[in-house]
């Protein structure tokens, strides 16, 4: 073998694609307070795989440990626990504000001010301990089986709530809120404000647990609701709005206020917002910390199904799955015209199935595809855009798509395999309809590939094949009737085994990594869907949403191609700025039933809702992928949602697609399936190509890219006749551009990067 041989086996595109990006307000600890989170961390994670999978710690050791709780835990105390968690280790980790690249200097007195805090808090906690014992002395009155919390307006106990629980828990609460906005610290100290916000969060928990444990769960949603569950439900939202505002920004908490604020004047407002009587500060927030609020769908979903595949993906980092899944591309997909931009499709689509969000897909592949793309003749807004679009795909791609599939399952009750299934026709057009794009402009702009000592030798890479069998043991598993809890369970410890074929054995030491890196990922995860929990509550209680239903049907009846388009724009309006797993979430308890109301089947609902709430990252004005995209590639922002809504622009006919032929979704026989999808690849292909100007090897004369854009429409209702008339158009526009040969667009001009 020549030594330029040996080298170029050892080239390796991709590293640290599974290395986390560091926000910039993330606290970078250092010795004991290093020691501390990562504990925290990894405990919090492996208490979840411990609970889903029904093991406690006296199962383990043999010793019985009374204060610890015992799995599987009661649904709602095992959801309040996962949100308290995952609150404390929020607010220890991530700071109020930015840290600045020069440290600016710290404000002792504002922490002393925080450390008056503690007092109100340490009276709240106490107080919520004394209730504890209160429940087990046994002196309560029992009713059907339950304890009574006889808290009524008069009585001691009421008292006792208000005074040294509920008004101690709201000033220490939001307190610490607003000394965490003014506070200075050292990036790698706690801030003694994010100190007194994690111990509230405990406060929370530690008195909503054993309430809800008696009948006074019975009450929610009434003005009956104890008064010390309102306080606690209050200071849970507080703390959860600011959990969401440091980890997700402001779009989804002001989304969210919007929500509050409705709620308590809706019976202000006029026509359809309107509801008759107003709603107190008691009933609200005793019903929105329950099972049809904070604790309800959305929290089911990431206290289950997405902490457990967060741990998947942190196994399968630890193992640097992610570098193979690039380099896997890369050698693929790399030789072809506009090669880079080739790869960021396909490692996006794999990256996808164990990357939780759009934007996080673009930062971890498109640091290293972006560039490439810029280097070999793409314009730095059309790189972005490219892997913007690319990115978003991962969200819908079987197996895991996000987290989307796991909600949908919950809200619908379908099954999650039936789900995985229908997604898989529509994931191959969304990303057949990106390389189609890719393709003809890098035609147009008369693009090469990657040389071969650029990439990776293949051959190499598939005798490394095994790193896939995690996710192809995660696929079987789910197909063989093993449920989601069980079937990721065993493709996390399959991952764990796999690595001893690499060099990135798992021991111990870095099990308990994997576990810390989950109990990280997973924090941003765990407030969006709380928050977006208190969004389904607000929804749940005034009936918002059967009011925007009935307006749908109102518009159906003019036109239900109308009423789609008015969904459409509501689902992708509710979702810019949001991550896809609230965004999905919002619109499925908004829209989805309006469209299941006009008789669209459920599963065809869902997925029409959930695929705009996906393409909500790729759209104007507010387009998270295409910002995290710009911020890599030197673009501007809107430039590059603008460019990244023009590459996904088939996105948003699919979804149409599988409204008007249900074996887009495999509703159907084997025959209709493979009919429908070959001829909707042809409506995708037709369109990309009326959209870029190129088809069938030469550019495109305006009126002949309005026929083929057309044609692309007729494809889309999958009917014998409109098919026929939609191929029927192709074939004479490229008999027409090969015969006349009439003149391209006077305005195209082909320009390399800047």
């Amino acid at each position: 073998m020549t030594e330029q041989t040996a080298n170029q086996d050892d080239v390796v595109l991709a590293e640290g694609v599974d290395e986390e990006p560091v926000e910039k307000n993330r606290r970078l600890f250092e010795g004991p307070g290093l020691i501390i989170i990562t504990l925290l961390a990894t405990l919090y994670a492996a208490f979840h795989m411990l609970a889903l999978n029904g093991v406690s710690v006296s199962a383990m050791t043999g010793i019985e440990l009374g204060f610890l709780p015992q799995f599987p835990l009661e649904t709602w105390n095992f959801r309040i626990v996962h949100i308290a968690g995952a609150l404390a280790l929020g607010f220890l980790l991530f700071s109020a504000r930015l840290f600045p690249q020069e440290q600016k200097p710290e404000t002792p007195m504002l922490s002393k001010a925080g450390y008056l805090l503690l007092i109100p808090a340490a009276i709240s906690l106490w107080t919520a301990f004394g209730f504890i014992q209160l429940l087990n002395s046994g002196d309560l009155p029992v009713m059907g089986g339950l304890n009574t919390w006889a808290a009524f307006p008069g009585t001691e106990l009421y008292a006792k709530e208000v005074n040294w629980f509920g008004i101690p828990l709201l000033i220490t609460t939001f307190g610490g809120i607003i000394l965490g906005w003014f506070e200075n610290t050292h990036r790698h100290k706690f801030s003694v404000s994010d100190i007194v916000l994690a111990i509230c969060a405990i406060i929370v928990a530690i008195y909503l647990i054993p309430v809800y444990s008696t009948a006074a769960r019975n009450s929610v949603g009434t003005s009956f609701v104890p008064i010390g569950v309102a306080f606690a439900a209050t200071a849970g939202t507080a703390l959860i709005l600011e959990l969401t505002r440091r980890v997700a920004g402001l779009a989804l908490v002001i989304i969210t206020g919007v929500f509050l604020t409705y709620t308590f004047s809706a019976h202000l407002l006029p026509g359809i917002l309107a509801v008759q009587n107003p709603y107190d500060w008691q009933r609200f927030f005793g019903f929105v910390y329950t099972d049809a609020g904070i604790l309800g769908p959305t929290t089911a979903v990431s206290s289950t199904y997405i902490i457990l595949f967060i741990i998947f993906a942190a196994f399968l980092q630890a193992s640097k799955v992610g570098d193979y899944f690039v380099n896997f591309a890369f050698a693929a997909a790399g030789r072809a015209r506009g090669g880079p931009a080739k790869v960021a499709i396909f490692a996006s689509g794999l990256m996808g199935m164990i990357n939780g969000t759009s934007a996080g897909n673009v930062v971890a592949t498109g640091s290293l595809t972006i560039p490439l793309m810029k280097k070999v003749g793409y314009h730095k807004k059309t790189a972005g855009a490219i892997e913007a679009a690319a990115s978003t795909g991962g969200q819908i791609m079987p197996p895991i798509m996000g987290a989307g599939a796991f909600i949908m399952a919950e809200i619908t009750g379908i099954p999650y395999t039936e789900i995985a299934m229908a997604a898989i026709i529509p994931a191959i057009l969304y990303f057949a309809s990106i390389y189609f794009m890719v393709d003809l402009e890098a035609a147009k702009l008369g693009m090469r590939g990657m040389r071969e000592d650029e990439l990776p030798k293949l051959a190499k890479l598939i005798r490394q094949v095994y790193l896939f069998i995690p996710i192809i043991i995660l696929i079987v598993a789910l197909f063989m009737g093993y449920s989601v809890i069980r079937a990721g369970t065993l493709a996390t410890v399959a991952a764990a085994a796999v690595s001893w074929l690499t060099p990135n054995r798992m021991g111990i030491r870095s099990i308990l990594k994997a576990f810390e890196l989950a109990g990280v990922m997973s924090i941003q995860i765990i407030a969006v869907c709380a928050c977006a929990g208190i969004i389904v509550g607000v929804i749940s209680l005034t009936g918002v949403g059967a009011r925007f239903s009935s307006m749908l049907l109102d518009i159906a009846e003019a036109s239900q191609l109308l009423a789609l388009f008015f969904a459409m724009c509501i689902a992708i309006l509710l979702g810019m700025g949001m991550p896809t797993t609230a965004a999905y979430a919002v619109a499925a308890s908004v829209v989805a039933p309006g469209l299941v109301d006009l008789g669209i089947p459920q599963l065809t609902a869902h997925f029409f809702v959930f695929y705009f709430a996906v393409v909500s990252a790729i759209t104007p004005p507010v387009a998270l992928a295409s910002y995290a995209a710009a911020g890599i590639s030197g673009s501007n922002p809107m430039e590059t949602s603008v460019a990244s809504f023009k590459i996904g622009i088939s996105a948003f006919v699919v979804p149409f697609m599988f409204f008007y032929n249900g074996a887009i979704l495999m509703d159907g026989t084997w025959f209709e399936i493979i009919r429908a999808g070959a001829t909707a690849t042809v409506g995708v292909f037709l369109l990309s190509s009326g959209m870029q100007g190129w088809f069938m090897g030469g550019r495109t004369a305006w009126f002949l890219r309005v026929a083929l854009v057309v044609a692309a429409l007729f494809m889309i209702e999958g009917g014998w006749i409109t098919d026929i008339i939609g191929i029927g158009a192709a074939v004479g526009i490229y008999f027409i551009q090969k015969i006349f040969h009439p003149s391209p667009d006077a305005t195209f001009q082909v320009r390399g990067a800047d």
